[in-house]
């Protein structure tokens, strides 16, 4: 057997589709297919049952599947120890960013690392928390940002910013007027990002609501899974939401108010990482890049808000 024969065969239990594995590993289906079959030869078993409609895995499959991935882990990391002993800022860097921010910080320092790191690229994957430490575990993921502790003894952590959070309101909101608002007094009209996203916790935290009480309601019927939507809600009325501040001069033109929380509730984006990483030195060009980005755009906004809001605030 060889690396390739594993790459299909993985590539075809993970996505349960001939089809769509062999265009994965950009391939034919007949070229990936022989090669499997290949593979069940020479392992002398059935890896795979296949009828018209689906594919599914034998039970003996399964417990090849993870040896297959744990060898092409294995394999990877080989080929990154031999790339960083040549250039560690040289190639590409597997970056997970959950969905509150990439949007917002990735357009700040893509241009930056290019400029300054013209070998190294950045292969983005954007996704939820709770995958993002999974694909940190099993090195599809060289690093992530997070902004919630990952609590896994296997990846360590680096805390690149603190990024306060922002009262977002309609218009014609009672509290428009007001300089800042107290995170209380949102409670009970908040409406918050669909389970799985961890700014929905931070926000019910500060605003000392309960889960259930803030899905009760009109509120407990929304389901926003971007921010952009949640947003779009607040401006039609819908409640109030609390938004990140790198988030806040591209969502201030939505039609909504942005005003300081008393209680300057925050989050703090971290940089994960496994501790075996052989290219610690691209991770701390990223972290470089990152604090820069993040230090001109916001300003002094951490303390005092953002430019976005001190606009908002001046044409009230």
């Amino acid at each position: 057997m060889n690396l390739q024969e594993l790459r299909y065969f993985v590539a075809v239990a993970e996505l349960r589709h001939f089809g769509r594995a062999a265009e994965a590993c950009n391939v034919s289906q007949p070229t990936l297919s022989s090669q499997i079959r290949k593979l069940e030869d020479e392992l002398g078993v059935t890896l795979l049952e296949r009828t018209n409609k689906r594919v599914d895995i034998t039970p003996v499959g399964s417990q090849i599947l993870v040896h297959a991935q744990r060898a092409l882990a294995e394999a990877g990391q080989m080929e990154a120890v031999a790339r960083a002993a040549r250039d560690p800022l040289v190639g590409p860097l597997k970056l997970g960013v959950i969905p509150t921010l990439a949007p917002y910080l990735m357009p700040l320092i893509l241009n930056s690392l290019r400029q300054a790191y013209p070998g190294l690229t950045i292969e983005l994957w954007e996704d939820q928390t709770r995958s993002l430490i999974d694909g940190l575990r099993n090195h599809r993921l060289d690093a992530a940002l997070l902004a919630t502790p990952a609590d896994a003894p296997e990846i360590t952590e680096i805390a690149l910013f603190e990024e306060h959070l922002l009262a977002a309101l309609p218009l014609d909101h009672r509290l428009a007027g007001e300089e800042s608002i107290s995170e209380e007094a949102l409670a009970d009209e908040l409406l918050v990002l669909a389970d799985g996203h961890c700014l929905a916790n931070q926000a019910l935290a500060a605003c000392g609501a309960k889960h259930g009480a803030a899905r009760s309601g009109l509120q407990g019927s929304m389901q926003a899974a971007t921010l952009e939507t949640l947003v779009n809600l607040v401006a039609a009325g819908y409640g109030t939401t609390l938004i990140p501040a790198l988030a806040a001069d591209s969502l201030v033109a939505r039609g909504i108010v942005l005003r300081p929380l008393t209680g300057q509730s925050s989050r703090t984006i971290r940089l994960a990482s496994r501790p075996g990483f052989p290219r610690p030195q691209a991770l701390r060009a990223l972290e470089k890049v990152i604090r820069k980005a993040v230090g001109s755009a916001l300003g002094q906004g951490c303390k005092s808000g953002p430019p976005a809001v001190q606009k908002a605030n001046k044409t009230r």
